[in-house]
């Protein structure tokens, strides 16, 4: 149940933030991020360190918002994010299992060595995408007005994620389908 709400907040935080500021001065808006923060940190069930370290990071964001009154380090936000998700990506290559792996394991178990190397490259192929939508969300944060930085941080990342995803199940979907004609 924590985790649904914490999901639903931070794929909402784009658009409460862009209404918010049409109501609100940011530094009150600073609140809204750092209890996300906290509450994504709280909600971990293994109270990993990675969400501490990312609550912190977002609760930095929150002061320096709470103190210069601007809407920078709330927009900045979504770039934490996609920084975060790269970085835990990218370590799991270094010391596996990888992300990837470790959730095709939750259903399979006993996945094979090329379950593994697929996972290794569809893992590889998040930390390209964290690359890309981290980047173009500060691009909007530092030069786009604040209706494209939530279009884009609010609708746009999530479609292009959405199609990532949809379009490696496809791909999954053939790889396995050439794997068991072979019989592997």
């Amino acid at each position: 149940m924590r985790w649904a709400l914490v999901v639903v907040l931070t794929a909402a935080y784009p658009l409460l933030v862009y209404f918010g500021l049409s109501r609100y001065e940011p530094r009150y808006l600073a609140l809204l991020l750092a209890g996300l923060a906290l509450l994504r940190a709280f909600a971990s069930q293994r109270r990993e360190p990675f969400w501490w370290w990312a609550a912190a990071a977002a609760a930095l964001l929150a002061a320096a918002t709470a103190l210069l009154n601007q809407s920078l380090p709330l927009k900045v936000y979504p770039v934490l994010v996609n920084l975060g998700l790269l970085l835990l990506f990218g370590l799991s290559l270094r010391h596996p299992p990888s992300v990837v792996e470790r959730l095709a394991r939750l259903t399979e178990p006993d996945l094979n060595a090329a379950g593994v190397r697929y996972t290794w490259r569809v893992t590889q192929l998040w930390c390209g995408f964290f690359v890309l939508n981290g980047g173009l969300a500060l691009i909007t944060a530092l030069w786009a007005d604040e209706r494209i930085w939530a279009l884009y941080n609010g609708l746009i990342a999530y479609a292009l994620m959405g199609a990532l995803m949809g379009g490696e199940w496809l791909v999954r979907r053939k790889v396995r389908a050439r794997q068991r004609e072979q019989g592997t």
